[in-house]
C-alpha cells in the first residue's frame, strides 16, 4: 500500500509526495500549522497505478516540486503566476481519480477536506429520487383506491318495458325470467285488455306526432296479433326486429313461420323481406256448443263448418264480427282457401254463390259481435259460438255441458306476435327512453319465451294457445288435467288440431287488391241490420 500526497502550496502551486507506508507520512504533513496553508489530498494508489505517476520527494519546507528539463522553454514551478486559479487543483485532483482505475480516496485532515453534500447524499435522497419515491407512493395510493373501488357494487340495470295482451303470457315466465337475469334486469310489464287497443296507441301516437312513454309506442316490444301486422308494416307503426337473422330463437323456428313472418315494407309476403314479430303463441278459429241443448233438441254434434247452416240452428248462433273470419267460413263451406285471391276465378259459383251463403249464415247467427258473443253463450241466448280459441276454451270451461271442436275441413290460425314499436322515429329533445331503440335484452326475452320450457303451462292449458314449435311439431303425448280441474270435450290435443286437422290450417295472409274488392263487395250487400261487421270490413 502506498499514499500519493497532492496538496495545495502557496501560490497555489501543487506538491505531490509518494509514502510508501502511510505510518511514514511526516507529523508536519498532517499538523494544524501546515493544513492552515495546505490542503493535503491523500489517494490510496495500487501497485499496478504507480507507474502512471511521476513524482519527487519534497523537502520538509515544502519546496519539492515537479523536476524540469533543462532545457524545457518554461519556467520551474516555483515561477508560475500567482493568479493560478485554484480550480487547477480541482481539475488535477479529478484526472488522477478517474486516470487511477481502482482508486479509493479518503480525507486525512479535519472534516472541511470532504464536503458535506457527500454525507449528505448518501443519507438524504437526491431530487430524481425523491420524485421516484413520491411516484412510488402515488402508485400505490392509486392500486388502493382502484381495489377499493373494484369491491364496491353498482346499481347497473338494463330496462326491458312490455306491453302484453292480457291472459297471454303465463305469470311463470315473467317470474322466472327475472330470476334468470338477476339484478341486473328492470322489468316493466304492462297489460291491455284486447290487442285493439294497443294498435290504437300506436295510431294514436304516430297521428299526435308525440312520444308519451306511458303509450304503448315506447316500449321495447308488445303484443301484436298477425292479423294487424300488415297494417302496422304499411302505416309504419313497427320496426323489423333488428339482427333477427343472426338468433338461435329464429334459426330453429319452422319454415311456416319464417314464411308468414317475412315482410316488404307494404306488409306483403316476401321471402326477400325483413322479419317483423316472433310468435309466443298460436291457436286457431274453433267452434263451442252446448251439448245439453244439442243432446235435448236431438241434434248431431257439430263437426265442420258447414254444420252452421243447419235448419234448427237458425238464430241460435253468436259469431265474432272480423270480416275475414266470417267470409273465410263461407270460402271453407265451398272448398276454397281462406286466401282465396280471386272469388270469381277459384271458387266454385263465384261472388254470386259466396253471397247466398253469406246471406243465409246471417240469418243463422243471431250477434256479430266480437266482445259480447261469449256472453250471450253462456247466458244461454245462443248454443253455438264461434270465435277464437284464446276466447272460448277459458269460456267453455267455466261452463258445464260444453265441447269445443276445430272444423274437420280446416280453420284459420292466428298467432300473438311480440313487435317492436317504431319508436325511434319520433323527434325529441329527451335524453334516454325508449328513444334510444330498443333493449338489449330484447332477444334474450324472445328466446325465453321460445325455450321448450315455456310450452308447458300452455299444455297445462293455464294459458290458452300452444307453443310456437307445436305448430310443426306435435305433442307426443297429451298432459292430462291437473286434479281438480274440469276435463274439456274437444278434440284438440294440448291446444293443438290432430295433424290431419292441422294440415288443412292457415294462416290469413294479406288481401289482394281483387280479394279486397270482393270482400266490399260482399259486406256491402248485407243487411244493415249487422252494422258491425260493416264498419269492420271499412
Amino acid at each position: 500500500m502506498a499514499i500519493l500526497s497532492l496538496r495545495l502550496c502557496p501560490p497555489h502551486l501543487i506538491d505531490l509526495h509518494f509514502f510508501s507506508n502511510p505510518r511514514s507520512i511526516p507529523s508536519h504533513s498532517l499538523s494544524s500549522k501546515s493544513l492552515a496553508s495546505r490542503s493535503p489530498l491523500f489517494i490510496y494508489v495500487p501497485k499496478a497505478s504507480r507507474r502512471f505517476f511521476s513524482f519527487v520527494s519534497a523537502s520538509s519546507d515544502g519546496a519539492g516540486m515537479f523536476p524540469r528539463h533543462s532545457n524545457s522553454p518554461f519556467p520551474p514551478c516555483s515561477e508560475a503566476p500567482s493568479h493560478f486559479p485554484l480550480l487547477a487543483f480541482h481539475v488535477v485532483a479529478s484526472t488522477v481519480l478517474f486516470a487511477c482505475f481502482r482508486a479509493r480516496a479518503f480525507a486525512l485532515g479535519p472534516s472541511l477536506l470532504l464536503p458535506n453534500t457527500a454525507t449528505i447524499a448518501s443519507e438524504t435522497p437526491s431530487t430524481g429520487e425523491s420524485s421516484s419515491v413520491a411516484g412510488e407512493d402515488e402508485d400505490e395510493e392509486f392500486r388502493a383506491s382502484f381495489e377499493q373501488w373494484k369491491s364496491k357494487t353498482f346499481a347497473l340495470t338494463v330496462p326491458l318495458r312490455i306491453v302484453a295482451l292480457r291472459s297471454s303470457v303465463p305469470p311463470s315466465w315473467l317470474k322466472d325470467f327475472v330470476q334468470a337475469q338477476g339484478r341486473r334486469l328492470k322489468m316493466n310489464t304492462e297489460l291491455r285488455g284486447s290487442l285493439e287497443s294497443i294498435y290504437s296507441e300506436l295510431n294514436l301516437a304516430f297521428d299526435k306526432g308525440f312520444l308519451d312513454r306511458k303509450s304503448a309506442m315506447s316500449a321495447d316490444l308488445i303484443s301484436l296479433g298477425d292479423s294487424w301486422l300488415s297494417s302496422a308494416i304499411q302505416r309504419g307503426l313497427i320496426d323489423p326486429i333488428p339482427h333477427v337473422k343472426e338468433q338461435d330463437w329464429f334459426k330453429s323456428l319452422g319454415n311456416k313461420w319464417k314464411v308468414h313472418l317475412c315482410r316488404d315494407v307494404k306488409g306483403e309476403l316476401d321471402p326477400s323481406g325483413n322479419i317483423w314479430g316472433a310468435p309466443y303463441r298460436w291457436g286457431t278459429m274453433v267452434i263451442a256448443y252446448k251439448k245439453s241443448k244439442f243432446k235435448q233438441h236431438n241434434i248431431a254434434p257439430i263437426e265442420d263448418w258447414d254444420d252452421l247452416w243447419r235448419p234448427e240452428l237458425t238464430g241460435k248462433i253468436s259469431m265474432i264480427d272480423s270480416p275475414r273470419e266470417v267470409v273465410g267460413a263461407i270460402l271453407k263451406r265451398m272448398g276454397a282457401s281462406y286466401n282465396t285471391k280471386d272469388i270469381d276465378l277459384q271458387v266454385i259459383g263465384g261472388r254470386e254463390n259466396a253471397l247466398r251463403n253469406l246471406i243465409s249464415l246471417q240469418k243463422q247467427v243471431r250477434y256479430f259481435d266480437s266482445v259480447h258473443y261469449l256472453k250471450s253463450f253462456g247466458g244461454g241466448d245462443v248454443w253455438v259460438a264461434v270465435g277464437w280459441s284464446s276466447d272460448v276454451i277459458p269460456a267453455a270451461k267455466r261452463m258445464a255441458n260444453v265441447a269445443v271442436v276445430i272444423p274437420k275441413s280446416g280453420s284459420s290460425i292466428w298467432a300473438d306476435l311480440w313487435v317492436t314499436p317504431a319508436a325511434t322515429k319520433f323527434n325529441t329533445d329527451r335524453i334516454g327512453g325508449r328513444v334510444r331503440g330498443p333493449s338489449p335484452l330484447l332477444h334474450q326475452w324472445i328466446e325465453f319465451c321460445l325455450q321448450t320450457a315455456r310450452a308447458l303451462p300452455f299444455r297445462q292449458e293455464v294459458i290458452s294457445g300452444a307453443s310456437p314449435f307445436a305448430l310443426e311439431c306435435l305433442p307426443i303425448e297429451r298432459l292430462e288435467p291437473a286434479e281438480g280441474k274440469p276435463k274439456l270435450d274437444t278434440n284438440l290435443v294440448d291446444g293443438v288440431p290432430p295433424p290431419e286437422i292441422l294440415e288443412k290450417c292457415e294462416f290469413l295472409e294479406p288481401l289482394s287488391e281483387k280479394a279486397l274488392e270482393d270482400y266490399r263487395w260482399l259486406i256491402s250487400c248485407m243487411l244493415k241490420s249487422h252494422s258491425g261487421l260493416c264498419r269492420h270490413a271499412k
